[in-house]
């Protein structure tokens, strides 16, 4: 393990949610901590029971119960409800407790703002194929955060995928990217399915061909190491059926109205940022 993390220390979610459960399964299976010192807590007492019969974990209701002689916190709980949850466990916090946040637009400033003074802090942005321990997550420290703060948060997530770490200005649009950006690709394969559907395509046979094509297309990318655009061209045949398709999808200005989509997601980040007070 190269993390400076003890098999003594307890870890604690606030939130009892997918992301959280995603962590929670990436961590075991990393083998980073063993489920006796890993902690979670909720309102939910149906979700406290499903961890605790899927992984093993001890479950709380009390933030602030499930905080205490933990060394490490992550707050899973949405931005909406962030500032109470902070308020919440600040009681049980010890000046050495890393508290990690994967609340979108949350900047770290404002999350210090509500915590003990010195607490140390470290943004990250994870999506939803974390679930599938392949997702992407983007991370920046707080002021007081250290290197090896970092290590340890890159050590966590890698355990669900790739990690990459930032300045924060970039976090909204990481957000708006890789956070929101699942969603994305799950609107473009339904699009996908819905014309085969329209061509007289099965559903299964339709799912098979659209989740191969992305799959294939995505390895394609990282294999080659070429730009989008030129792997585009290079597939779109002058007079050809993929130019028939590029044609109507010009017309249609999908690009700009895509790309103008991801920045109303960045813009959405910033101003749950600047409501939570």
């Amino acid at each position: 393990m190269n993390a400076p993390v003890s098999p003594k220390w307890i870890l604690t979610f606030i939130g009892a949610g997918n992301m959280a459960e995603a962590l929670v399964r990436g961590i075991i299976h990393a083998e980073l901590l063993p489920p006796a010192r890993i902690r979670v807590t909720d309102s939910d007492r149906r979700r406290l029971d499903h961890f605790r019969a899927t992984f093993d974990v001890e479950g709380f209701e009390s933030n602030v119960n499930g905080v205490r002689g933990a060394q490490v916190v992550v707050m899973a709980v949405k931005p909406q409800v962030m500032a109470d949850a902070l308020q919440e466990i600040s009681a049980g916090l010890t000046p050495k407790t890393l508290v990690i946040s994967i609340a979108a637009g949350v900047i770290t400033s404002r999350l210090e703002r509500k915590l003990p003074a010195g607490t140390r802090i470290v943004r990250v942005m994870p999506n939803m194929p974390a679930m599938a321990r392949a997702g992407v997550s983007a991370y920046c420290l707080g002021s007081r955060a250290t290197e090896d703060d970092a290590t340890l948060v890159e050590s966590l997530f890698q355990s669900v995928g790739v990690v990459v770490r930032l300045d924060e200005t970039y976090l909204d649009a990481v957000t708006a990217l890789s956070g929101s950006g699942p969603a994305y690709v799950f609107f473009l394969a339904e699009l996908m399915m819905q014309a085969a559907d329209e061509m007289g395509l099965d559903h299964q046979t339709a799912r098979t061909l659209t989740l191969g094509t992305i799959r294939g297309a995505v390895r394609l990318l990282e294999q080659t190491g070429q730009e989008p655009a030129e792997l585009r061209r290079r597939v779109t045949s002058k007079g050809g059926t993929t130019a028939a398709a590029m044609d109507v999808l010009g017309t249609g200005r999908v690009k700009e109205i895509f790309v103008k989509a991801i920045r109303a997601a960045q813009k959405r980040s910033q101003e749950l940022s600047e409501g939570m007070v």
